[in-house]
């Protein structure tokens, strides 16, 4: 998820990993072919998902630190990671309807320095994977945010450019390997909304990536999204690889002014300030923010309503992908409303968003679970204190049962 508007071969020969203190090496070899298991284009028990970040991701806002402690984890952060996500919140999103969870994490939280890392909190993990299997629920571990690749803030050094960050990168993810390889049902996403970038750069590192994790023989899933973050109209400049297991993502905020509105980390809508609706026929409204924050002289130009319509023509990237690819397993893995967003909106928005993918055989993952209550940017779907989802209709538009 944004807190700024978005903008619409092999490499390496090995990757040098650290385990305890030694050096390995997580050979990149030809991408291997998973054995049989994959059916087409369906991702059984992947449907529908509950995103959950401000545990493990987003646990505080980068863009309000200064520089000297966004990198910090302090002690204050172990103890939000010991006890801000627990068993009975698995047992309430299974008892909600949802068969998967996408888990969020930042490379610093699981990674002290290069090939040291954290174990109390990839003992969260191992938990988290527990709690999963006692509650039927497929998993996708997502980093959330890389070093060199924060989608939120402005970094000095860019993970796309820098071999360094890319081998701390790809190191990390062969670690999540070594320690999860007799888990194979649990799904790898390798990056969350990847910057806007050149997408060859970005191409050859996600690939570089899978022939490390497949060099182990693993055959799970490994989720892949497009540059500009994971947005839709950029899949086609994301490489396709011959690998039955390797899923295709995208991310749907649009449109931004609504799903976003008067957030406090996003300049462009707090200054507009305007409450609006959706569905909505009073465009005027929304063009008034394109105005203000573009200068666009004439926006929305023909749009004489903001509806299912124009959601579809927001996601024609990812619809048109789709049909060029009905082998090829997409996944919307994150979409959502500001939690201060007319109510009655939010439910149209996530009826309308999931009818969609329905209609094309897409599975989602809804954003998000909870927020902290101090992050500016919340999302989330369920009360801070009792954890029940805020209201019946929301859940059934979630779940997809009240889409029309």
């Amino acid at each position: 998820m944004l807190t700024s508007r978005r903008t619409f071969l092999c490499c390496a020969a090995a990757v040098v990993v650290v385990v305890g203190g030694s050096v390995g090496v997580c050979a990149a070899q030809p991408l291997a072919t998973p054995p049989a298991g994959s059916n087409g284009s369906s991702w059984a028990g992947f449907s529908r998902g509950m995103g959950i970040g401000g545990w493990l991701t987003n646990y505080k806002r980068f863009n309000v630190l200064p520089d000297q402690y966004r990198l910090l984890i302090t002690e204050g952060d172990l103890e939000h990671f010991d006890s801000y996500i627990t068993e009975k919140d698995l047992a309430n999103i299974k008892a909600m309807g949802f068969d998967h969870v996408r888990l969020g994490f930042d490379q610093i939280v699981m990674e002290e320095a290069p090939g040291r890392y954290r174990e109390r909190t990839f003992k969260k993990i191992d938990d988290f994977l527990g709690w999963c299997d006692r509650y039927g629920l497929n998993v996708v571990l997502n980093m959330h945010k890389a070093l060199g690749n924060y989608c939120d803030i402005a970094e000095e050094v860019s993970l796309i450019e820098d071999t360094g960050l890319q081998e701390r990168f790809i190191t990390l993810w062969c670690e999540f390997e070594r320690r999860y390889h007799d888990r194979p049902a649990v799904a790898f996403e390798l990056l969350n909304e990847v910057r806007q970038v050149d997408p060859e750069k970005w191409n050859d590192l996600a690939e570089r990536t899978i022939k490390a994790i497949r060099a182990t023989g693993s055959n799970r899933w490994i989720v892949v999204g497009p540059i500009c973050w994971n947005g839709p109209g950029h899949l086609h400049q994301l490489r396709v690889w011959n690998d039955p297991k390797v899923v295709y993502t995208f991310h749907i905020y649009e449109p931004y002014e609504f799903t976003h509105q008067r957030g406090v980390l996003q300049s462009s809508a707090l200054a507009y300030n305007r409450v609006l609706d959706y569905p909505c026929s009073d465009v005027e409204r929304y063009r008034g923010y394109h105005r203000l924050v573009n200068g666009a002289k004439n926006p929305l130009p023909g749009i004489e309503v903001i509806d299912k319509a124009y959601l579809r023509r927001c996601l024609r990237g990812a619809l048109e992908w789709k049909k060029a690819h009905p082998d090829k397993i997409l996944w919307n893995g994150e979409f959502g409303t500001i939690r201060h967003a007319p109510p009655s909106s939010r439910v149209a928005y996530m009826r309308d968003i999931v009818s969609i993918c329905k209609e094309a055989g897409i599975p989602w993952c809804v954003w998000n679970y909870l927020s902290t209550p101090n992050d500016g940017n919340r999302f989330s779907l369920v009360d801070d204190d009792t954890r029940r989802i805020l209201s019946p209709e929301l859940l059934k538009a979630c779940l997809g049962e009240n889409d029309n």
